[in-house]
């Protein structure tokens, strides 16, 4: 019986913390629905606007006409602030909820907004960290191992043996693994839509590519990886909507873009201009998300 309230309490905790992680959602939802239903009131307190107005009116016209001996000049003008008075009361009344509503509505689309940059900021931190970390690490990995080992690693590559069809000799080739090998890195094969039969034609286009992106970045400043996706014909990812490439003054960036498929790898591309391999693998030099790098 012990283990009751103690698994009711994991209950309520996980549905807190699921409350929680939706929270800028819910608080979304609720300051659009505020702001709705303060309209609402607000149409609603308008068409009592008359109704208030015409009563001011007679009393005003009744404190200005009376006319008595009693009746002094200052209590008139007392009684012409107290009709003032009573009139903002009763404006106060009829647009009180359609404002406090909408203060409330605001209020929360503020709090959604500030929860999200909060956590930006943090997923912003945490990743410049895990990168920095990761770019360390490989750095050891090639000065103890080299660039190739390196690459191996990082891909998981292995070694198969081929039989080339017109000569009939076998020879090892290098093959990537199986799964993704990042979340950058992508293949150029038969699904991008600017695939063409011609080897030689594949080869030229990404160097075109590679050309156009890099007259982009000197031009603009920054490209998104995203767009260099596009300008392939591969698919977007999350990733590429916040990362991609800076130009800086302060070395902290390459300053250009590569796709790594052109320097140190003339077997992968033999093959693949020879039509022995229908896929290249394009590996993105990126610098990190591009707004971290956004001078203050």
């Amino acid at each position: 019986m012990s283990l009751v309230p103690a698994a009711i309490g994991k209950l309520v905790a996980r549905n807190a913390l699921h409350v929680q992680k939706a929270s800028p959602e819910i608080l979304l939802v609720a300051g659009i629905a505020g702001l709705v239903g303060s309209t609402v009131l607000a149409c609603r307190a308008t068409l009592k606007v008359e109704e208030i107005l015409d009563e001011s009116k007679e009393k005003f016209e009744l404190v200005r006409t009376t006319q008595d001996p009693e009746y002094s000049e200052d209590d008139r003008k007392k009684d012409i602030t107290l009709v003032y008075f009573q009139t903002g009361v009763k404006f106060a009344k009829a647009y009180g909820p359609s404002i406090a509503l909408g203060v409330i509505s605001i209020a929360a689309l503020t709090k959604s907004n500030r929860i999200l940059n909060n956590r930006n900021v943090a997923l912003g931190a945490a990743y410049s960290a895990l990168e920095k970390g990761f770019s360390e690490y490989r750095a050891r990995v090639v000065d103890k191992y080299g660039e190739d080992e390196d690459r191996n690693f990082r891909y998981g590559t292995r070694e198969d043996v081929v039989v080339d069809e017109k000569t009939g000799r076998k020879k090892k080739v290098t093959r990537v693994g199986l799964d993704e090998p990042s979340i950058y890195s992508r293949f150029f094969d038969s699904y991008s839509q600017n695939w063409n039969r011609d080897p030689e034609w594949n080869l030229m286009f990404l160097h075109c590519q590679q050309n156009y992106a890099n007259d982009l970045l000197k031009s603009r400043g920054h490209v998104f990886l995203n767009e260099v996706y596009d300008m392939l014909g591969v698919p977007r990812s999350k990733a590429g909507a916040v990362v991609g490439w800076m130009l800086s003054g302060d070395g902290e960036t390459d300053n250009y873009i590569n796709f790594g498929i052109f320097d140190g790898t003339t077997e992968v591309l033999r093959d693949f201009v020879n039509g022995l391999e229908g896929a290249i693998l394009l590996d993105f030099n990126v610098d990190g998300v591009i707004y971290n790098k956004l001078e203050d």
